[in-house]
């Protein structure tokens, strides 16, 4: 399948080699909303700097068929501001937020005008995605109380979890106020690892940038791969050979398995049942063996390159039998124990109309009955865009259990599949010799095992990245960590957590 047999955008983001059209401050909160009503959702909010002004750039997306829109503001240098979308939309408001402690864009109105990304130690007026930033002032104290909104009333008492967890888990702070254990409220704080990663590849190449999308949550390489790998096709109109296609959807179920398993065997160990958490450990080491043999790398890296994908060998009809086998059998006695289901069932139920207001993506979504898949609605290759995806309307716990349980078997079936069409090798096809003149713009869109990644890219005439904006699912969900917890007793609060699974380093790049 070439360039031009892929499934495209109905309302195109950009020709190639030009800018999205721009948009008046005053018309930005008509168009959004207008956009919003007809089911489109934003995806991404990246700022940019030109010379001469502050530039905003929104892209909203919606499926069946593929569609994408960008719509770009601009603002003066000195003091650079936008109106604020988050009325209409509460991502919008997260966004607006982020782009305000980085760039120093004021979101005008905003009903939430707090710090996000920086903690109350970052010097403040200090923006440090800007050209000028130059390096950080002094930071202030890191004991200084964080202004949580507190909760008063008879027998409400605080717990605060955090940021230091037991084991690998990334930091986190949570902090509950609650009556008896009943959770009244929960506030995460995030952002204690921020990276720079946006700051890191300004300026690089496209193959020196690669490697930082690999890294930005370990467990979804393939994922961040090609979603930058998309983008840059599609800024520069760089066609993908169909067998290219093919292995990158192989690549990608096989991200999407391993971690879907191990979750599976992790839920199950959070209720006690350790001994399906040792079988979805072995199965899952299967797998990273399996991805070894596939690629070279347990965690499938190296194997995405812009213009095609590499892999040494494909799994077997066996092996993936066995897996799916295994799985089921696994899922079959964790739903016969009484104490799992009864531990599952019901608990931090999370709505359909929640999903919804605060754009939570991936299996979180469709655990809610919201039926959300990139690899249907914003398909690269058309053998996905066929699936079905798996959904369960309860929103609790055990909803999100049956998902990736579902999840798992749909991956090996969609594999076996792919495995059809597929070759190991290299397919790959070469940058197009003539180039597009002047800055150009490109966005990719992947379903990764959490859900839709979105990653833009712009880049310069020399062929190095002007800018890189990455948005990782987790980002989008979990603000839905708290909204499921309400109500929820605080033993369940790691159950809970563990049912969504969001990444800390995506989130916080």
């Amino acid at each position: 399948m070439t360039c031009a047999d892929r499934p495209r955008p109905a309302a195109p983001v950009a020709a190639a080699g030009q800018r999205p059209p721009q948009v008046s401050a005053a018309d930005l909160p008509a168009q959004a909303g207008a956009l919003l009503a007809v089911g489109f959702r934003l995806a991404l909010v990246a700022a940019h700097e030109d010379p001469d002004a502050f530039r905003v750039v929104y892209l909203f997306t919606a499926g069946r068929p593929d569609r994408r829109v960008e719509l770009v503001v601009r603002t003066e240098r000195d003091t650079p501001q936008v109106p604020s979308l988050a009325a209409l939309s509460f991502p919008a408001g997260r966004f607006e937020r982020e782009m305000r402690d980085l760039y120093g864009i004021v979101p005008l109105d905003h009903p939430l005008p707090r710090r996000l990304v920086r903690h109350q130690h970052w010097p403040r007026n200090w923006y440090p995605m800007r050209s000028d930033a130059g390096p950080p002032p002094p930071f202030g104290s890191t004991d200084e109380p964080y202004p949580f909104l507190r909760v008063h009333g008879p027998g409400v008492y605080e717990i605060p979890v955090g940021p230091v967890h037991a084991g690998l888990i990334e930091p986190g702070h949570f902090r509950f106020s609650v009556v008896g254990e009943t959770i009244l409220k929960l506030k995460a704080r995030l952002w204690f690892t921020h990276k720079g990663i946006e700051k890191l590849a300004e300026g690089r190449t496209i193959t020196d940038a690669l490697p930082l999308a690999e890294r930005v949550s370990g467990d979804t390489s393939v994922g961040h791969a090609l979603a930058f790998c998309l983008a840059v096709e599609d800024a520069y109109g760089w066609p993908v050979p169909a067998r290219a296609g093919v292995l990158r959807a192989v690549l990608l179920e096989l991200e999407r398995l391993y971690n879907h398993v191990a979750d599976l065997g992790a839920l199950c160990n959070d209720v006690g049942y350790g001994i399906l958490n040792a079988h979805a450990l072995r199965i899952r080491e299967q797998l990273l063996r399996l991805n070894a043999d596939v690629t070279g790398h347990r965690l499938l890296r190296g194997a995405v390159k812009p213009g095609g994908a590499h892999v040494a060998q494909l799994p077997t009809h066996g092996q993936l039998a066995g897996i799916a086998a295994d799985v089921a059998e696994l899922v079959e006695l964790a739903l016969a124990n009484s104490v799992v289901r009864d531990r599952f069932t019901g608990t931090a139920v999370l709505g359909a109309d929640q999903v919804r207001d605060i754009g939570a993506l991936g299996f979180v979504a469709r655990g809610s009955g919201v039926d959300i898949d990139a690899r249907r609605d914003h398909p690269f290759h058309q053998a996905t865009a066929q699936v079905a995806a798996v959904t369960c309307s309860d929103g609790d716990v055990l909803a999100r259990f049956l998902v990736r349980a579902g999840e798992v078997q749909a991956g090996v079936d969609l594999l076996e599949q792919l495995l059809r069409e597929a070759r190991p090798g290299t397919a790959h096809r070469e940058a197009p010799q003539r180039l597009p003149g002047g800055h150009v713009s490109g966005v990719g869109l992947v379903e990764g095992w959490r859900g839709t990644i979105a990653q833009r890219v712009e880049l310069h005439p020399n062929g190095t990245l002007a800018r890189l904006k990455i948005v990782d699912p987790s980002f989008l969900t979990w603000p839905a960590v708290p909204a499921a917890l309400t109500d929820t007793i605080v033993p369940d609060f790691p159950l809970t957590n563990k049912s969504f699974n969001l990444s800390y380093a995506g989130n916080d790049l």
